[in-house]
Parts: structure tokens; C-alpha cells; sequence
């Protein structure tokens, strides 16, 4: 139930925050779009802030996903 919206990547684009024993996890998806649900990035954190180079690669495959995704 941890959640957050992420509009730094872009808008729809949400994070899932995860905490185990064994560390700390993340998910950034996009559920805007009726054919899919697109996961952008999966990553362990290892530090408090997400690295620049994890929402670097998150914001490219959501400019990814726009450019590619099938025009309903």
C-alpha cells in the first residue's frame, strides 16, 4: 500500500515502494494506458535517495513507452 505518484519521470507514472528484512525495493510503472501497465524500472535502494541514474533510466523508458506504444 506504499505508494507514490512520480511526475518527475512524467505524468501517470507512479512508484511502488517495498521494505523487507532484506532491504528496501522499488517499482516504477505507468497504469494510464488501456492496452498495458508498463513497468519502467525495477531496483534494490541502497541509499535514502533514488540514485540519478535510476530516474534517469525511469524518464527514458517512459519517453520510450509514449514514442512505441500502440495508438488506440
Amino acid at each position: 500500500m506504499d505508494w507514490k505518484p512520480m511526475k518527475s519521470i512524467g505524468a501517470g507514472a507512479s512508484e511502488i515502494r517495498v521494505r523487507e528484512e532484506s532491504g528496501a525495493y522499488r517499482v516504477i510503472y505507468i497504469a494510464k494506458f488501456k492496452e498495458a501497465v508498463y513497468v519502467l524500472h525495477c531496483f534494490e535502494k541502497r541509499s535514502q535517495k533514488t540514485s540519478r541514474a535510476d530516474l534517469e533510466l525511469a524518464t527514458a523508458r517512459y519517453r520510450e513507452v509514449l514514442a512505441r506504444r500502440p495508438r488506440l
